[in-house]
């Protein structure tokens, strides 16, 4: 078995980012279903970030979207989460919801359109500098819908050229996250739909560019523990963005959908060094009808479990049966550690921590949830409506 006390430092270390997003009203394309106490600012959402990071003291830094999340002083928003304990991370940008970019964003046909959208890339680095974030996480919607729409070689060029400005731009210790989704809103041809074309032009801008893993980006069936083992080979693993999807993109609570799918992929994170290689770990999800805060601190609850399992993995048994040939005895190793029940090893984590052993518990005891939805009345409710 593995080194406990290893096993126990390597879970206290450990960080999940969670989304100022989640913490807002979502839900599909259908319907936002409003819910009472939900933030109506950036400060409120890092209010409520703050009692994720104090129950579960893994969740210490909070992704901004922008424009969401716009406010006048970055610096002192900065300021502001760090007095609640927590720190601002990955900047995401927002090419997508203007009506300018109906056909695409970096990839318009329109140059103007191209230089509205880099605009705003730049401008998010220029925030990075203010809240001392390392990484902006770049998404976008671009594609076209129907054959001979418009020249697919063309968009990867406008693509790269617009990828290597921003690129020029990033300071000593930022880094860009290309996040790549495989079809919608562009259901013919999607600019950046794999891990392959975010790897190619992230491979051609230099050690900066790193490929983000959105766990529902993939077709069903799609291996993506191998996509996570080769691009930790390659050092092009930047970051994840944890979510469960059931059919495409559900942006469901992580391990919702398939917990054993989650821990092949810490395995692969611990077996290629991501635990300690700067990985970054960030939820990407939609808490569409159950409780936002509840629903985080179980997202990060699950991502520790898996990754406890993952470590408990005995690497030595495992190397031997694969010299071996021993099929079965391999699979055996990965599936006693995924059998192996973690709650109590997590619990004894926590308390060391010195927070309580039960997060769900807490927080529900906490008075949190009471308390916010006797005070947030009035005032416009983050989120995006539908």
């Amino acid at each position: 078995m593995s080194d406990v006390p290893a096993v126990k430092a390597a879970l206290k270390s450990q960080a999940v980012e969670t989304p100022s997003w989640a913490y807002g009203n979502s839900g599909t394309r259908f319907k936002v279903f409003a819910q009472p106490g939900v933030p109506r600012s950036p400060q409120e959402k890092l209010d409520d970030a703050a009692q994720v990071h104090t129950f579960t003291g893994v969740a210490p830094t909070v992704a901004l979207h922008i424009p969401w999340d716009t406010v006048e002083d970055y610096g002192a928003l900065a300021k502001y989460a760090e007095e609640r304990g927590l720190k601002l991370g990955a900047i995401n940008s927002n090419v997508f919801q203007d009506d300018d970019y109906k056909l695409g964003s970096v990839t318009h046909p329109d140059p103007a359109v191209r230089r509205k959208a880099l605009d705003h890339l730049l401008e998010c680095v220029d925030i990075m500098d203010a809240t001392g974030s390392r990484d902006l996480k770049l998404w976008f919607s671009d594609g076209t819908n129907y054959p001979g729409q418009d020249d697919i070689a063309a968009r990867q060029d406008r693509l790269a050229e617009a990828l290597s400005a921003v690129y020029e731009r990033l300071g000593e210790e930022q880094r860009m996250l290309l996040e790549y989704k495989f079809f919608e809103p562009a259901f013919y041809a999607t600019d950046v739909p794999d891990w392959g074309t975010a790897y190619a032009h992230c491979l051609k801008l230099g050690p900066k560019a790193q490929v983000c893993v959105d766990t529902g980006h993939h077709a069903p069936g799609t291996n993506i523990e191998f996509i996570v083992a080769l691009l930790l080979r390659e050092k092009k693993l930047g970051a994840f963005d944890f979510n469960s999807r059931f059919y495409a993109d559900d942006d469901l609570m992580v391990g919702a959908a398939d917990p054993f799918q989650l821990f092949r992929i810490m395995y692969e994170v611990v077996r290629g060094g991501g635990l300690t290689s700067g990985v970054a770990f960030m939820l990407d999800q939609c808490h569409n009808i159950e409780p936002k805060i509840p629903a985080i601190i179980r997202s990060v609850m699950n991502v520790q479990e898996a990754t406890a399992k993952a470590l408990l993995v005995d690497r030595d048994a495992l190397a031997a049966a694969q010299r071996g040939g021993d099929v079965l005895g391999a699979n055996a190793v990965l599936m006693d550690a995924y059998n192996t029940d973690v709650r109590p090893l997590l619990a004894e984590v926590r308390e060391e921590l010195g927070i309580d052993p039960d997060p769900m518990g807490a927080y529900r005891d906490s008075g949190w949830a009471e308390r916010i939805v006797a005070e947030r009345v009035g005032g416009r409710q983050a989120g995006w409506g539908a």
